[in-house]
């Protein structure tokens, strides 16, 4: 759900460039009533009823969306905090679901809804199907030049292993080894650059095995067939906390990079509003605290730069 960007790492260093994960694509869809501050959907972690709407910020929101009433989010679920589906297997629901509703809140929307969305449709789609792409996008030049992007996390990788790590992975060398990743994300890439820098050397390949769910690799990974997997540092920690001590970060977090808000290229004004929006919930404790229910409170920015300068 996401772009992602990892930037040199240990001896076996290589820039990956930074691409896009996907999920699979369905209709469904998570709503919250923000005139009354009710969820259609009870799975949000965060009631969003108090923030209000400030009639600066909703100035700006474009007509077309004030009539229509709601802000329309796509999102590749599957990236548990960020955006996943409830047991209900129809729900979208994550942190990145509930920033949608509060944006919408402080723009004086009447909800904040999220499709989930295979990824390489999320971005064709803006400014028709959907009004932002709020799925753990990393920001990047080369996305700049596509789109729009609102700062307001920032977020590195991570390794995760079994508990105990009984495959006795070293992350200083890889080589050999059988690591998961998400379909499309720059881990991914920078696994597949890590296993050409391994081949280079003469050592052992690294067997890449990517999934489009990061929760099938959970499975895979307590169950012996993985060495490890590389992941959000969010995520990592998200699925370490829920599997009941069967999974465990290895090592630090490292090259964390900021993550954005998708708007159309062509949209300065909803650009303009989401910024805004953005900034504050910042300012105000609302991103905090939304990120705190999650236990991600740790990867949020204080500023909501538009189209910030990056690597």
């Amino acid at each position: 759900m996401h772009t992602k960007k990892i930037l040199a790492m240990l001896t076996l260093a290589s820039t990956a460039t930074a691409m896009a994960a996907c999920a699979d694509p369905t209709t469904s869809t998570s709503t919250a009533d923000t005139t009354t501050g009710a969820a259609t959907s009870t799975t949000s972690h965060y009631d969003i009823s108090s923030i209000p709407t400030v009639d600066e910020i909703a100035a700006l929101v474009p007509d077309s969306i004030k009539k229509r009433g709601t802000l329309r989010n796509g999102a590749s679920t599957g990236y548990a905090p960020a955006e996943y589906m409830d047991a209900d297997g129809q729900t979208p629901i994550g942190y990145d679901i509930d920033i949608n509703k509060a944006l919408a809140k402080v723009m004086g929307l009447n909800a904040g809804e999220t499709k989930h969305s295979e990824f390489p449709t999320i971005i064709p789609a803006l400014g028709t199907k959907f009004d932002v792409g709020i799925s753990s996008f990393t920001i990047t030049s080369e996305r700049e030049q596509q789109v729009n992007m609102v700062s307001y996390l920032n977020v590195g990788s991570a390794w995760g292993v079994a508990a105990g790590n009984p495959k006795n992975f070293d992350p200083s060398n890889p080589c050999g080894a059988t690591i998961a990743v998400q379909t499309g994300t720059a881990q991914e890439e920078y696994a597949a650059a890590l296993s050409d820098e391994c081949v280079a050397a003469g050592k052992e390949k690294i067997t890449v095995m990517p999934h489009e769910l990061q929760t099938d690799i959970a499975t895979k990974l307590t169950g012996g067939q993985y060495d490890a997997t590389l992941a959000d540092s969010t995520v990592i920690g998200y699925t370490s906390s829920q599997s009941a001590g069967k999974i465990e970060q290895l090592g630090d977090t490292f090259e964390s990079a900021p993550q954005g808000v998708a708007v159309a290229k062509d949209d300065a004004q909803l650009a303009e509003a989401v910024q805004k929006a953005m900034q504050y919930l910042m300012d105000n404790g609302y991103l905090n605290d939304i990120l705190a229910s999650y236990g991600a409170e740790n990867a949020a920015l204080t500023t909501a730069t538009l189209n910030p300068t990056v690597d």
